[in-house]
C-alpha cells in the first residue's frame, strides 16, 4: 500500500531578514483532513512560516509541499494554481464594511470565477448554513458580533471549496464567549468539509481544543510536535515554560 503523502510537508526551511535568522530549520508534515496548530511566542516566525507554505515568501533554503509539489521554485502564474487550494481566515476577520455578508463571502467568486449569479448565490447561502449564519446575508458586518464576523471570515474563506483553510491569530483580542464560538468554528470546517487546518496560534487554550497536532515554534524549529496531550508532557524547557503560564507550573 502507498504511503499518503502529507497535505502540507516543510523541510529544512531557512528565512532570514538582513541579520535576522528567523526560520533556522523547520521540519514540518501536515496529515490531509487534520488541525495542525503552529504554537510559539510573539515574534517566534509563525506567520513568516504560513507565508512560506502560501509562496508569499522565498526561503533562503528549503522546500515546502503542497500536495507532494515543491511551491518554492513555482512563478507568480503558478503558485496562483497552487493557492486555490487554500482559504484563508485572517485575524481580524478583515470583512468589506461597506460590503453585505452576502457581498463579502461571494467576493471571492467574483474575483477568480465566471460562474452565473445563480450559482454564486447557491454557493453563498449554502457555506453561510455551514458555519450557521442562514440569516445574515443581507446585513453588514457592523450589524453582527465579533464572533459572527468570524464566521463570515470562514464562509468567505471556504466559498472556492478550498483543501487547505488557514488560521491566523484567530481567537487574538477576543472574550472568552468569542474564542470559544471560534474554536467551535474551525471544529465544524474539519468536521462538515473535511479541510486540513493550519492555525497559527499563541492561544494555549484554544490550541488544545481543536488541535489534533500541535506543533511548537520556538529559535527557528519546531521543537515539540505531537498530540496535545504528549506535548503537554513535553520535557522541552520552552515548551514547558510557555504551557505552564497556562496549566500552572506543578
Amino acid at each position: 500500500m502507498a504511503e499518503r503523502i502529507p497535505m502540507i510537508s516543510v523541510r529544512d526551511l531557512y528565512k532570514s531578514f538582513g541579520e535576522h535568522q528567523v526560520l533556522t530549520g523547520v521540519d514540518l508534515d501536515v496529515e490531509e483532513g487534520t488541525t495542525c496548530v503552529i504554537l510559539g511566542g510573539s515574534g517566534s516566525g509563525k506567520t513568516v512560516l504560513m507565508k512560506h507554505i502560501i509562496g508569499l515568501l522565498k526561503p533562503d533554503r528549503g522546500q515546502v509541499f503542497v500536495e507532494g509539489e515543491d511551491v518554492v521554485p513555482l512563478d507568480d502564474l503558478e503558485l496562483e494554481r497552487v493557492r486555490r487550494k487554500f482559504g484563508m481566515v485572517f485575524q481580524g476577520a478583515a470583512l468589506f464594511d461597506s460590503m453585505t455578508v452576502y457581498e463579502n463571502v461571494s467576493f471571492p467568486l467574483r474575483e477568480h470565477s465566471k460562474l452565473a449569479e445563480s450559482e454564486i448565490r447557491k454557493r453563498v447561502l449554502d457555506k453561510l448554513a455551514i458555519v450557521g449564519l442562514h440569516d445574515v446575508a443581507e446585513k453588514y458586518p457592523a450589524e453582527l458580533s465579533g464572533g459572527m464576523r468570524k464566521r463570515v471570515g470562514l464562509a468567505r474563506a471556504i466559498v472556492r471549496d478550498p483543501k487547505i483553510v488557514l488560521y491566523d491569530e484567530p481567537t487574538t483580542g477576543l472574550d472568552p464567549i468569542t474564542t470559544d464560538y471560534v474554536d467551535e468554528m474551525i471544529l465544524t470546517a474539519k468536521e462538515k468539509l473535511g479541510v486540513t487546518s493550519l492555525v497559527i496560534s499563541h492561544d494555549v487554550a484554544s490550541s488544545f481544543k481543536v488541535a489534533d497536532q500541535i506543533a511548537f515554534l520556538s529559535d527557528g524549529k519546531i521543537v515539540a510536535h505531537a498530540p496535545p496531550a504528549q506535548l503537554r508532557a513535553s520535557t522541552h524547557p520552552v515548551v514547558k515554560l510557555f504551557l505552564s503560564t497556562w496549566f500552572g507550573k506543578n
